[in-house]
């Protein structure tokens, strides 16, 4: 398999030129890449009403890669489950990677010249998704009880680790509806 990338070549937020469309022929996009992340709601899925409400959110734009999502919410999920139990908070993530990623390979080595259109052509080939996030936005929420708090604080962290940017915990009281 070819290595990925590095993500500081995508992390900067563009205008979007990749047109979908259900008429094959009219999308600039021929094949949409898969989204790889499993689920976007996990723990207790009911209507069930928490106290308290953590947010994670971001510091400044940028763009976050499905794999990084979906790392940072397998870490994140799996602290809940063994510190709080399946059943004592929701966890939900609220970005979803619409941006679709694009490479122009270019052939290096002997020969090279009379493999690549250079940059003549350089639309690219799909490589992967990622999410547009802007300053302040939620990227994962965790609705859970006062007696879990710190347990939902620490998955939130360790999810911040896994992205490509800083991010800070926001709680919510949902009771009185105010900042704590």
């Amino acid at each position: 398999m070819a290595k990925l990338r590095n993500f500081i070549a995508y992390r900067r937020i563009e205008r979007a030129y990749t047109r979908r469309s259900k008429f094959r022929k009219k999308a600039f996009i021929k094949v949409n890449p898969n989204v790889g992340i499993v689920r976007f709601v996990m723990g207790d899925t009911t209507e069930k009403k928490f106290g308290y409400t953590l947010l994670l959110k971001t510091t400044k734009d940028t763009q976050i890669r499905n794999f990084a999502i979906e790392a940072g919410r397998q870490t994140a999920n799996r602290v809940m489950e063994k510190k709080a139990g399946k059943m004592a908070y929701r966890m939900v993530v609220r970005i979803f990677p619409h941006h679709i990623l694009r490479e122009n390979p270019l052939a290096a080595g002997a020969g090279a010249d009379r493999m690549s259109t250079g940059m003549a052509h350089s639309f690219g080939k799909p490589i992967g998704l990622a999410a547009r996030v802007f300053e302040d936005s939620p990227i994962c929420q965790v609705d859970c009880e006062k007696s879990n708090i710190e347990n939902a604080r620490e998955a939130l962290r360790r999810y911040a680790t896994k992205l490509p940017i800083k991010c800070y915990v926001e709680v919510m009281d949902n009771e009185r509806q105010a900042l704590i």
